[in-house]
């Protein structure tokens, strides 16, 4: 999912169990209607009195919500990852329970609101967000999700933001911050909604991007992708907002389900080698520690998994992973090409058919292949070595292989692409995704699958991934490169994912937040004439 580089692939990373998953978002899409000036109301409030002798009361140093302001000024000054920073200033700051809950609650939920957040606070300023000072404007967003989106009484939301304000913006800044919250507090977040969201019989599109809080391109895109409709695209939107949960997976061989049940998890929904953490740390389980298991999206388990249920027939020893970094499916690739499928298969007579009519049936793969890593980078190729273990890792550029062509039995390519499918895992990333990206990334995932077909011996078998339902990166990607090369055939992907439903018309597969509650992750399954 990483636009950088061609060693593109998922973060499938860490974080706890209490959270989700990092500049700034600008407003929100669609007018925000502006309800008079409140920048000069000196009126008293939450934390707004006045101590002994008419000084300012002390504001009291409270370390989740320090946190939570501190990783939002990271990811606007520093272009941070939350969910890469998050941990590391809940370890630094010995912040765990409840504590590390409300912090990375209060950061992820206020950066995937920030495009509702903004039009509120436009309509109880006198000024618009994008004229106050950053920080500012982030405490105060910080304010405004406690407000609408939390359980948090409203006078304790406005009382412990303005005392972060005055602690690390001002006492005058403080001031402000405790008359624009006040105005916020007087409605709910449906009550806010129809006021400062366009209608949504003018402006389908706008609305639900100041009601969801997603960019206008975004919402567009993830409506057609989705298939048109204002509401199953609403039903998509939310469950961008809602908090995911976390999922392990048990790498074969190494670790077992049962294991991870034994340690708190749950059993999983789809994935055989998958659990549900419901709370806590994974990093505190050992089979996690050792790198025997990890943090892995359930869809992500079954794309890589789709590739190896498909028959080949001859040889089936040498698989590619082309773009492996940072190893997520790396990792389980590796743990299957050496241990075989040992989970089997649900449903076993489940049978589909290949795009030419011919008979096709999903076999679990028995082990003893070895699997080739590439990454460009050389830092995350570092990262493969760590999880997967027995795999030969190579830095290396996908585009422009060093290996010889078809070499290989089965083929992974899990390009890099806009992470549109993630976006509850990086809320940030929907105010840094750009539309102008995707022409290059469009080029880029037509080089590396037109590699990967090249790389595939006759008769071997590719898998197009992307962590984007996008149709330009999608169906468009695939159609085109099948159209220019001529000696490929697309598989029912679904033929081999006999645990999931819903996965779309086919022939590709397509999982959604909504629907399975993974990351909108694409597959495509190609076999080499």
């Amino acid at each position: 999912m990483s636009d950088r580089g061609n060693g593109g692939g998922s973060r499938e990373g860490g974080g706890r169990a209490h959270g989700g998953s990092g500049g700034r978002a600008g407003r929100g899409q669609g007018p925000g209607a502006r309800q008079g000036r409140t920048g000069g109301d000196r009126r008293q409030g939450a934390g707004g009195n006045r101590g002994r002798g008419g000084r300012p009361p002390r504001a009291v140093h409270d370390e989740a919500r320090n946190t939570a302001y501190d990783l939002l000024r990271a990811v606007d000054e520093r272009d941070a990852y939350a969910n890469l920073l998050m941990p590391v200033l809940l370890r630094e700051r010995g912040l765990s329970g409840r504590d590390a809950g409300l912090a990375t609650e209060l950061a992820y939920g206020t950066l995937r609101g920030l495009g509702t957040y903004d039009e509120v606070v436009a309509a109880c300023s006198d000024r618009a967000p994008e004229d106050l000072d950053p920080p500012l404007l982030d405490a105060i967003r910080l304010g405004v999700h406690q407000l609408l989106r939390t359980r948090i009484p409203p006078h304790a939301a406005v009382g412990t933001t303005v005392d972060l304000v005055r602690l690390r913006v001002g006492v005058g800044p403080s001031k402000y911050a405790n008359a624009v919250l006040r105005k916020v507090a007087t409605r709910s977040l449906e009550q806010w909604i129809p006021i400062v969201a366009p209608d949504p019989a003018d402006d389908p599109v706008g609305h639900l991007a100041v009601a969801y809080s997603h960019p206008r391109w975004i919402v567009t895109a993830l409506r057609d992708a989705v298939g048109g409709g204002d509401d199953e695209t609403a039903a998509l939107l939310a469950a961008d907002n809602e908090r995911p949960r976390v999922t392990l997976v048990a790498r074969p061989g190494r670790a077992s389900v049962r294991e991870l049940l034994a340690a708190g998890a749950l059993p999983a929904g789809f994935s055989p080698y998958a659990a549900y953490l419901p709370e806590g740390d994974p990093g505190m389980i050992p089979a996690v520690a050792e790198s025997r298991a990890a943090v892995q999206d359930e869809a992500s388990q079954l794309v890589a998994l789709a590739l190896t249920r498909v028959p080949v027939a001859g040889g089936d020893g040498r698989w590619l992973d082309m773009c492996a970094g940072p190893g997520g499916k790396a990792g389980l690739l590796d743990a299957l090409a050496t241990h075989g499928d040992e989970a089997g298969l649900p449903g076993a007579s489940a049978a589909g058919a290949s795009s030419e009519g011919g008979p096709t049936r999903p076999v679990p793969f028995p082990g003893g292949a070895r699997l080739l890593a590439a990454e460009l980078q050389y830092h995350r190729a570092r990262l493969v070595r760590q999880t997967a273990g027995e795999a030969a890792v190579v830095a290396a550029d996908g585009t422009a292989p060093a290996w010889r062509p078809g070499a290989f039995d089965r083929v992974m390519v899990d390009a890099p692409c806009t992470g549109l499918g993630a976006l509850r895992r990086r809320p940030e990333s929907r105010w840094r995704r750009d539309p102008r990206s995707l022409p290059e990334l469009g080029r880029l995932q037509r080089a590396l699958l037109g590699s990967a077909l090249g790389a595939a011996r006759p008769g071997g078998v590719v898998a197009y991934v992307t962590c984007s339902p996008h149709l330009a990166e999608t169906v468009t990607v695939v159609g085109d490169v099948l159209r220019d090369r001529g000696d490929a055939e697309v598989l029912d992907a679904r033929a081999y994912l006999p645990e999931v439903g819903d996965l779309g018309g086919g022939p590709y597969a397509q999982f959604w937040p909504h629907r399975h509650g993974t990351d909108a992750m694409f597959l495509a399954l190609l076999r080499r004439r």
